[in-house]
């Protein structure tokens, strides 16, 4: 145990911080080091940290009913890609005007013909139903 003016010489004569550790304790906890290289190292490790973290964003794709066969199979490519980095995909099927009144059951196999196509394995995260542009599933990969 040495004395507050002791550390202090000390910290001053190697041209580091004196840190109190742990005020609470009895004696009082101090160490000798560097503070700004500490801020840095810290800083250094919360950002490595954020950077390992991999949000999935759900990414929208959308079809109409009369879209082609050729464009349904790019689609479901691209759809494909963002299932194997881990994100999820919304399939909104566009319908315009009386098309929104059309039968659903209609509309569920237009939705199922897009969903075949897809070349990953995946699951249902939101069945098809209707929305206000028309009708929206959301698939996930499969863990």
């Amino acid at each position: 145990m040495i004395t507050l003016g002791e550390a202090l010489a000390k910290a001053n004569e190697a041209g580091v911080d004196l840190i109190e550790i742990s005020p609470n304790a009895v004696p009082p906890v101090a160490k000798i080091m560097d503070f700004g290289k500490y801020q840095y190292a810290e800083n250094k490790k919360q950002k490595a940290s954020k950077a390992k973290a991999h949000t999935a964003e759900v990414k929208t794709l959308q079809i109409k009913i009369g879209t082609g066969e050729h464009d349904l199979s790019l689609k479901a490519k691209k759809a494909g890609e963002w299932l194997r980095e881990g994100h999820r995909v919304r399939l909104d099927l566009f319908l315009p005007g009386r098309a929104k009144y059309l039968n659903e059951a209609f509309l569920k196999e237009r939705v199922a013909r897009f969903l075949k196509l897809v070349p990953e394995d995946y699951i249902m995260a939101d069945t098809p139903k209707k929305s206000p542009k028309g009708m929206t599933a959301i698939i996930e990969r499969t863990k």
